[in-house]
């Protein structure tokens, strides 16, 4: 090691423990390089990985033998100024895919529930919205009247009619503000099991070095101590100090335990400021306006960015609305997540960014913010859709949210005077407030919906049903519209928020 210099953006394998506790090697690159008590340490990023996984390793973890030098970057040969060669399109998927999710959502989809598929057909799959293409049509929607319905066909045992497979194509990538939330169960009749790799997080190898690598060590906040996943903009002289300590009632940071104490016994607060809009048994929900509460939403950003790499709101908070759940015990009101919404949206965004903190992850609080956000929406008399693009864990909790609430939808259908039961998508929107693409996108992502002489189909193995039902008894607590207290405002006719 002596021998050779490893500089930053050197690449080269380093030994980690995954899930199972087994060593590998991923390759990793090279962000930052430190000298401690006489004994070097670097920063490594593991490509294809997570950037909350990124850390400090030691000399002995590297892997020299397989070391590769930055490559200094090509100009891309130009002609006029502009590149000679263009790249492929992927806008023109993209379009591809509006137009199919579009023409599909104003189809007025008919859904018919029958309890006995019958003898064996051959059923073509829709392939997935994310993943159509211009080379892979979708059948021509019909225009007739009988070819706006589709049947849902139960399967035998899950196997009597094995499905197509849908062609595999790009992934779509959005670029808006994203959400991190946490990891759910797999057991809901859908493969969501949580992912090490393939974070849906965009390429941010333009940002500056600083801001891509962990720079709070500890948080304490009230019985918990966290591990920050990501970059935060705290103050830089509290960055190099062991444990950053917090007040869990405002949220304010101090630089040591003994000014926390001095603090806590000038604080009144016991629940976050603004009102509190839910209460049911130990769960609250409050209400705050980062105008009014400055300084708290302020707090709230930048503990919040700790696990949330997309997020760029820190200072800016007035045009947003957070909502903070909480869970009450006889010392007060402790913070689990929130969730932040802007007060006017142009796009239908009932959620800019949500979380769940790391110690109250997966207990089923997740969907309970993503229940309430729904619930507001409903209240306002909108459909909502969260900000794009979703983080990893993010994704699987709103497909995983999704999947269930159009599943309970559909299995509660009971049919009307002898008659097969019937819905629409419309329908399934209005009653969820859940947007028409996002109902689509789960129909699709489930592998439901099919094509079948002239009309769509909804095809519902016994696999889909048994984990939806299995899901359904782990989740114990539901949000009740009774205990919500809320009454939305028309902030388009307020001059100032």
């Amino acid at each position: 090691i002596a021998s050779v210099e490893i500089v930053e953006g050197c690449r080269l394998p380093v030994l980690r423990k995954n899930q199972e506790h087994e060593d590998e090697w991923p390759l990793a690159e090279i962000l930052s390089v430190k000298e401690v008590s006489g004994r070097k340490l670097f920063y490594v990023h593991y490509i294809d990985f997570n950037k909350r996984l990124d850390e400090w390793v030691t000399a002995d973890r590297l892997d020299m033998k397989k070391l590769q030098f930055p490559k200094k970057e090509a100009k891309t040969p130009t002609k006029n100024g502009l590149p000679t060669s263009r790249p492929s399109s992927p806008e023109r998927e993209v379009v591809s895919v509006y137009c199919t999710t579009k023409c599909l959502s104003q189809l007025n989809l008919r859904i018919i529930l029958v309890e006995n598929a019958g003898q064996k057909r051959k059923v073509e799959p829709v392939p997935l919205a994310t993943q159509v293409s211009p080379a892979t049509p979708v059948p021509s929607l019909p225009s007739s009247a009988e070819a706006t319905q589709a049947s849902v066909f139960p399967q035998q045992n899950g196997t009597a009619r094995r499905l197509i497979p849908a062609q595999p194509g790009r992934k779509r990538k959005a670029n808006c503000g994203g959400t991190d939330e946490d990891s759910q169960d797999s057991s809901d009749g859908i493969p969501s099991a949580p992912r090490m790799t393939g974070s849906l997080v965009s390429d941010r190898s333009h940002d500056d070095i600083v801001t891509r690598m962990k720079n709070i060590e500890c948080i304490e906040l009230g019985r918990h101590r966290l591990k920050p996943w990501y970059f935060s903009p705290y103050p830089q002289e509290l960055t190099a100090l062991p444990i950053l300590y917090l007040c869990e009632f405002c949220l304010k940071y101090l630089k040591s335990l003994k000014c926390l104490q001095r603090h806590l016994t000038k604080c009144n607060l016991r629940h976050p400021p603004g009102n509190e809009i839910y209460r049911k048994g130990t769960i609250s929900f409050f209400e705050i306006d980062g105008r009014k509460n400055k300084n708290y939403s302020q707090n709230l950003c930048l503990l919040a960015k700790c696990f949330l790499d997309h997020k760029t709101l820190y200072y800016d908070t007035d045009p947003f609305l957070f909502y903070v759940m909480t869970e009450y015990d006889s010392k007060g009101f402790h913070i689990v997540g929130y969730f932040s919404k802007e007060k006017e949206s142009t796009e239908d965004y009932n959620v800019a960014c949500i979380l769940t903190l790391p110690p109250y992850q997966r207990r089923g609080y997740g969907k309970l913010l993503i229940e309430f956000s729904y619930e507001l929406s409903k209240v306002e008399g909108k459909t909502g859709t969260p900000e794009k693009p979703l983080s990893d864990l993010g994704l699987l909790s709103y497909r995983s949210y999704w999947s269930q609430t159009i599943l309970e939808i559909l299995m509660d259908l009971k049919p009307d005077n002898g008659e097969r039961p019937q819905i629409t998508i419309n329908e399934i929107s209005e009653i969820t407030s859940v947007k028409k693409e996002d109902v689509i996108s789960t129909l699709q992502y489930l592998n439901l919906i099919n094509y079948y002489k002239g009309q769509y189909i909804l095809t519902l193995s016994e696999d889909i049903v048994d984990g939806h039902e299995r899901a359904m008894q782990k989740r114990h607590s539901r949000i009740d519209p009774k205990c919500l207290h809320f009454t939305p405002k028309d902030w388009s006719k307020r001059g100032k928020w």
